[in-house]
C-alpha cells in the first residue's frame, strides 16, 4: 500500500521534522519522553507515570459511527472508574459555534477531557479544509504530543480521526496512520455492517500493515435491529477481512439515546477487550 500519492508502494511516508510556526495549542506540551505500553483497554493504568494507554480510532469511511463508537469506549471506561480523554485533532464541518464531535462524545459518555486541535467550517478532508480556510494544518507530531500529554494525566485517551484512515492532514499527505505511528498507538477500525464493507475494512488493514500499525479489532457502528443477509454473513466474514476480531457492535441509532440509557448500555455493545461487558456476545 502506498503512503501517499507520488510514494514508492510498500514504503509509509516518512514525517517532515518542520513544525507548524504557529503552536495548536500552548497546553499541549511536548511529547513524553519515557516509553510506554499500551495496558489492557478493560484494565486501571498500573502507573501513570510508566504507563499510557491510547486508541486511535478511525473508519473505513465517514458517518459510519466513529464518534458514537468512541463514546461507547469511554462511557464503559468511566464504568471502570478510569479517566478519560477524547481527542478530535481536526474537527471539519462546523463553525466555531457548533458542537463538535469531541463534545458530542462527552454529552453522552459522561466525564471525559476534551482537546480539538483545529476546527474548519467546510466539511471536506482536513487537508483541504484548513486550507480552504487559510488556517495552518494539523501535523502528526502535533497529534501524538498532544495525546502524549493528555496520557500522562489520564488512563484512557480516545484519538478520534477524520473520515477514513489515509484522508490527508496537510498538503503533504500526512494522515492519521502516521501520527498514530509516532504515538505508538493501536487503531481501532470502525465499519459498516452491509454490503462493500468487507473491501473497505480489508484496504484499512492492508494500510495499517503498511505503517506497521497494530489494531485490536474491529467495531460496527451501526449494526440494525434487523439485519439483512449481507450484514449477518459479515459478522463471520469481517474478521478475516479485518486480520483482526470484531470487537463491538452498536446498535442504529444509539447516539438519539438519553445520555444515562446511552452510558448504561455500552458496555454490553462492547468486547472485554474494549472494556466492554463479559456478556458481549457476537449473534449467531
Amino acid at each position: 500500500m502506498a503512503g501517499g500519492p507520488g510514494r514508492p508502494a510498500g514504503r509509509p511516508p516518512s514525517v517532515p521534522r518542520r513544525r507548524h510556526a504557529i503552536t495548536v495549542a500552548a497546553h499541549i506540551g511536548t511529547l513524553h519522553q519515557e516509553p510506554f505500553a499500551v495496558v489492557p483497554w478493560g484494565r486501571s493504568a498500573r502507573s501513570r507515570r510508566h504507563t499510557m494507554s491510547v486508541l486511535f480510532v478511525t473508519g473505513t469511511g465517514t458517518e459510519i459511527g466513529k464518534t458514537v463508537t468512541t463514546a461507547a469506549i469511554a462511557a464503559a471506561a468511566l464504568a471502570r472508574g478510569r479517566s478519560v480523554a477524547v481527542l478530535k485533532p481536526a474537527q471539519t464541518g462546523v463553525t466555531a459555534h457548533e458542537t463538535g464531535d469531541a463534545a458530542e462524545v462527552e454529552r453522552l459518555a459522561g466525564p471525559v477531557t476534551t482537546l480539538e486541535l483545529a476546527r474548519f467550517p467546510d466539511p471536506l478532508a482536513p487537508a483541504t479544509a484548513a486550507l480552504r480556510a487559510g488556517l495552518p494544518p494539523v501535523l502528526p507530531q502535533d497529534i501524538a504530543e498532544a495525546a502524549a500529554k493528555l496520557a500522562a494525566s489520564h488512563d484512557l485517551v480516545l484519538v478520534e480521526g477524520a473520515g477514513g484512515l489515509l484522508v490527508r492532514f496537510d498538503a503533504d499527505g500526512h494522515t492519521l496512520a502516521d501520527a498514530a505511528r509516532l504515538a505508538k498507538a493501536p487503531v481501532l477500525v470502525v465499519a459498516q455492517a452491509g454490503l462493500g464493507t468487507l473491501n473497505a475494512t480489508a484496504l484499512t488493514a492492508l494500510a495499517l500493515r503498511s505503517y506497521g500499525l497494530d489494531s485490536p479489532g474491529v467495531v460496527i457502528g451501526s449494526w440494525p435491529a434487523a439485519p439483512d443477509l449481507a450484514a449477518r454473513c459479515n459478522l463471520t466474514d469481517l474478521p478475516d477481512a479485518a486480520g483482526a476480531p470484531l470487537l463491538g457492535l452498536i446498535p442504529e441509532h444509539s447516539g438519539a439515546l438519553a445520555p444515562d440509557d446511552f452510558r448504561a448500555a455500552a458496555p454490553g455493545w462492547l468486547a472485554p477487550t474494549l472494556g466492554g461487558s463479559d456478556a458481549f456476545r457476537i449473534p449467531s
